[in-house]
């Protein structure tokens, strides 16, 4: 009987990895490095190729933003050139995704178009940290950041904001006053929001001032769900 040649069967092929770009740099006080670093393992996990970069001239180059699927940032105390904040929100519009926690955006630039993208602003915080509790909103306790969470306290930087009606709002706490301009009783903050900027998605956590706050396990699963959710 003739030999039959064994039939040749196609490689499977091998879905596109999502690409992040981690944007890191500016006041050293928030690690950028040390936490960043932290969210490399969950996002590797999640099927993400991950690169790095330490300059904002990153933001510049449309062609590699336009390959990103999305970009964590922790930049705080910096300033965008006019090219550097066009180029990053042009993206975003596009479609690549953009998230990050505490002075890492919050506290990062004053362009003005970069603050409309984040949706908030950092203004204050006590000088001394505090222990607070974070709500889960629970109108929201079923979306994919949050499911399964429950309230939580934090001890580090209560953040006091500038925000708008755009986000929605995923957890909050209570910001008790300070002087009799803030009146007389607490005030609800904000402390995670998500966003849409044209086609893409934004997450943004005012929790993460220490490598320990972003440790805590509720954070930590909080925000790496968030990182994965914001990207395209």
């Amino acid at each position: 009987m003739p030999v039959q040649s064994p039939t040749t069967q196609p490689e499977p092929r091998v879905a596109a990895r999502r690409r992040a770009l981690i944007v890191r740099g500016g006041w050293e006080g928030h690690s950028p490095v040390a936490t960043t670093d932290l969210f490399l393992p969950a996002l590797r996990a999640a099927g993400f190729a991950v690169d790095v970069a330490d300059d904002l001239d990153v933001y510049c180059d449309a062609a590699r933003l336009a390959g990103t699927d999305l970009v964590v940032q922790c930049w705080s105390e910096g300033e965008l050139t006019k090219e550097q904040g066009a180029g990053l929100v042009a993206a975003v519009a596009a479609g690549t995704g953009f998230a990050g926690w505490h002075g890492g955006v919050l506290a990062a630039f004053r362009d003005p178009e970069y603050l409309r993208m984040v949706g908030g602003l950092f203004l204050f915080h006590p000088p001394e940290f505090l222990t607070y509790r974070v709500r889960i909103a629970a109108e929201h306790a079923g979306h994919p950041i949050l499911a399964g969470l429950a309230d939580f306290d934090v001890h580090s930087e209560q953040y006091w904001m500038l925000t708008d009606d755009r986000n929605t709002v995923l957890a909050t706490t209570d910001v008790a006053p300070r002087d009799g301009g803030q009146g007389a009783g607490p005030v609800s903050m904000p402390v995670v929001w998500t966003r849409r900027w044209g086609a893409g998605k934004v997450f943004v956590s005012a929790v993460g001032h220490r490598l320990a706050d972003l440790r805590e396990p509720t954070v930590r699963t909080l925000t790496e769900r968030g990182l994965v959710w914001a990207a395209r």
